[in-house]
């Protein structure tokens, strides 16, 4: 495919997926068009079913310590939920899963804000031995996909500190305005256990004995048996990425850590050198086109970010000797791996008509966030 940029926002042809209209406009700005108008509401309208939401949880908590679950990271989104859920009146419990990886930024943003907030937080430290020898295994698997892992935990201790505390909603910080575009090539499977199963069995060396996982029974039981629900509550408000930034700084002391996800060591490592070194593609075009699209910055602007430097040399060789010696290997064993031939995905996981990747879609795509606005709204489409 010969190179090509889009018209509109500065996603390109390193998303092998990509395709383009006349107007030389690619599918993902078209593709957030059409979510904008089947989920973008008056203000107005947004704020009552906020209300009605906030009021349900209220509800439904009666005098329980916790009416709701948030996960915090120490980033932008996930510190402004907590900031949010407050100022709504809410009792939530702060639930964080450390990995091993968090820089003293992401640790400081997250004591700061839960201490201002009078917020509890539940640290649930995962087993070092495991997931070292689980991350190995991704990067020796030689796809994209090495932060499944973190996110495939992240997700199974939600649900399941939820459910001990006997806790009917989580609130995430999923949102339409700033994580709407990212190519399905870039990243698949984070809920496919199966599939961390079959990386682990073939490259990995030790047995996940506590690894947090979940199944499509455990998903059926969550939200089913146990009614879960996942609120996606800056879908209802104005999300502006900068005015958050500078809320959270003067509000709680937070620092930024200088991009999408940067507050653990190891996903800076992998998204700002792996990915583009290895595997051809920067996820900052992903982020920053969704941010012009809704019109949070313009084009002039994302492609003056998309043209620095990802890393000085000096750090990223003082890193790159960090998480090799974190990692138990030599730095040249590290280089093997991260030199040997890309693949994909689908290399380990041949496409099925009802594969894991589609069926949490399929069975519950009424919680999906998008869906759940569109369900609740739907009055007003009349």
């Amino acid at each position: 495919m010969n190179y090509q940029i889009c018209t509109r926002c500065i996603m390109d042809t390193s998303d092998p997926e990509i395709f383009f209209s006349e107007k030389g406009i690619c599918n993902h700005c078209e593709l957030m068009e059409q979510k904008a108008l089947r989920y973008t509401f008056p203000k107005e309208i947004l704020q009552n079913h906020l209300d009605s939401i906030i009021s349900e949880i209220k509800s439904h908590g009666g005098n329980k310590k916790y009416n709701c679950l948030i996960g915090v990271s120490g980033g932008v989104d996930s510190t402004y939920v907590a900031y949010l859920v407050k100022k709504l009146g809410l009792r939530p419990l702060a639930v964080h899963l450390d990995n091993g990886w968090n820089t003293v930024t992401s640790i400081s943003n997250i004591n700061n804000a839960l201490k201002t907030l009078d917020i509890d937080l539940l640290t649930i430290v995962l087993d070092w031995t495991e997931f070292r020898d689980i991350q190995l295994s991704f990067l020796k698997a030689s796809t994209p996909d090495s932060e499944i892992p973190t996110d495939h935990a992240i997700y199974a201790v939600l649900r399941k500190v939820a459910s001990e505390n006997n806790i009917k909603y989580i609130i995430d910080g999923v949102n339409y305005a700033t994580e709407t575009i990212m190519p399905k090539s870039w990243s698949q499977g984070y809920s496919d256990w199966k599939y961390i199963k079959i990386l682990q069995n073939k490259y990995g060396t030790c047995k996940l004995k506590t690894y947090p996982h979940y199944t499509f029974l455990n998903l059926f039981y969550y939200k089913r048996i146990k009614s879960q629900k996942t609120i996606s509550i800056l879908n209802y408000i104005e999300y502006n990425k900068a005015d958050v930034k500078n809320l959270l700084i003067k509000q709680l002391n937070w620092k930024d850590y200088g991009g999408k996800h940067y507050e653990s060591l190891y996903t800076r490592f992998f998204q700002a050198y792996i990915l583009p070194t290895k595997f051809g593609f920067d996820k900052r075009r992903a982020h920053l086109s969704t941010l012009i699209n809704s019109n949070q910055i313009t084009r002039e602007e994302a492609l003056k970010e998309i043209s620095l430097e990802l890393y000085d040399e000096g750090i990223l060789n003082e890193h790159k000797m960090y998480i090799a010696k974190k990692l138990e290997i030599s730095l040249e064993y590290f280089n093997e791996i991260l030199s040997a031939r890309p693949k994909k995905y689908r290399d380990y996981r041949p496409k099925t008509k009802y594969s894991a990747e589609n069926l949490e879609e399929i069975i519950f795509n009424r919680y999906n966030p998008f869906c759940y606005i569109k369900r609740k709204l739907k009055k007003y489409y009349h």
